[in-house]
């Protein structure tokens, strides 16, 4: 497994890539790894593509109020799991090769971005968007994986790479779960044990609550009940909703494509999960 910290680097070791293996496949991730991230590769991997991983923190993706210096890190641990995984080559950027003095492009995506986590994390979607177009020129990847549990950005990259017409396709790989249903998450460290062991709770409902409108209740009546079950557990909802899976609007009933949404709080730690409805 090669490691390349320079451009110059990376463009070297990709051109060999290419020319041994042919198809590249790109993982990008923020580092801290776990199971989810080890699905990710093992899926490209799979795939029969050389894969590439990135690891960056990108401060563009953090707002004001975000601690971006909390973040865990964990170099020699995440270099372990990606070359036991067979990760082929892994990019390390800093942060003055992604954006160098000077740097003055951004990319601003609405549609899908607008509303929850656009909302409530403002500027989130302009630095993931921003940060993959630079990963994805770089690197120049076949395919590039993201997690389900992150769906509200899957669609954002999602809705890039078809309105920039970049050369590549998205390849969705589902959230991999703790054994109680916890979806797998590098802040779920911070959880308290007490907090841990009420975290269930959140995919609990989500599931709960898509058998019961599936199964013919009153949509709105199911989300409220689901809102204030979550709050009498300890958390602070900041949405949980029923949306259309890919442009993620409100919708008030179940139809096709439909996703089930939520993000809430316990303690310092905020937990983000999603289902098919």
């Amino acid at each position: 497994m090669h490691i390349a910290r320079t451009l110059t680097d990376l463009r070297a070791a990709v051109a060999a890539l290419r020319a041994s293996h042919g198809p590249i496949a790109l993982v990008p991730t923020m580092g801290a790894l776990h199971d989810g991230h080890r699905a990710l590769v093992r899926a490209a991997v799979t795939s029969g593509a050389a894969v590439v991983t990135s690891i960056f923190v990108n401060p563009l993706q953090f707002g004001a109020s975000e601690d971006l210096s909390r973040y865990p890190r964990d170099e020699a641990g995440d270099l372990a799991i990606l070359e036991a995984c067979g990760c082929a080559l892994v990019w390390m950027p800093d942060v003055a090769t992604m954006y160098p003095p000077g740097d003055a492009t951004t990319i601003t995506v609405t549609g899908p971005a607008q509303n929850w986590e656009g909302a409530a994390r403002p500027g989130h979607f302009r630095g993931v968007a921003t940060v993959c177009a630079k990963l994805f020129g770089q690197v120049r990847p076949d395919r590039a994986y993201f997690g389900e549990k992150d769906w509200q950005q899957l669609q954002v990259i999602r809705r890039m790479v078809d309105d920039l017409a970049l050369p590549l396709s998205i390849v969705a790989v589902e959230t991999v779960r703790e054994p109680d249903g916890v979806a797998m998450s590098s802040r779920n460290r911070f959880l308290s044990e007490t907090e841990r062991v009420r975290a269930p709770l959140l995919h609990a409902l989500l599931t709960e609550t898509a058998r019961a409108v599936a199964g013919g209740r009153d949509a709105s009546r199911a989300l409220t009940s689901a809102r204030n079950r979550l709050t009498d557990g300890g958390f602070v909802v900041d949405y949980f909703a029923l949306v259309d899976g890919s442009m993620l609007t409100e919708i008030p009933t179940i139809a096709p494509d439909a996703r089930l949404i939520a993000a809430a709080r316990l303690g310092l730690v905020r937990l983000l999960d999603n289902v098919a409805a």
